[in-house]
């Protein structure tokens, strides 16, 4: 197993790694909508936060030449599981069919107040 420390993606604020690599698998860390190039949580429209979470997952995949066809798995956490239609249109946009398995999480609250989280397993 190895870690990945993409330059593109958020760094981590905590004891973890962007994402490991183990076999044909690559796990990537819950992505916040935080902006790489800053550090902050992006004060956007909750689309816009998803397809930042998106572009995050997508620049740790990148890191070890995967892309988002590669996900077989996407796990998305919500504080309002009424934005999963939101949600919904930005994974389409973003993700080929045939769409990874997903498993949606409501919760009460995310790091930094944010409103969306969401973490990937791709296969090689």
């Amino acid at each position: 197993m190895y870690t990945i420390h993409a330059e593109n993606a958020p760094k981590p604020t905590g004891s973890y790694s962007q994402g490991t690599s183990a076999a044909r698998y690559v796990f990537v860390s819950s992505q916040l909508p935080i902006d790489p190039s800053t550090g902050e949580l992006i004060e956007a429209s909750l689309g816009a936060q998803v397809a930042r979470c998106i572009a995050n997952v997508e620049a740790v995949l990148r890191d070890v030449d995967l892309t988002l066809e590669d996900v077989c798995l996407l796990h998305v956490w919500l504080t309002d599981l009424a934005d999963l239609s939101i949600v919904d249109e930005v994974l389409a946009e973003r993700i080929a069919r045939p769409y990874p398995a997903r498993s949606v999480i409501g919760v009460s609250a995310l790091p930094l107040d944010a409103p969306v989280q969401i973490e990937a397993i791709a296969c090689r």
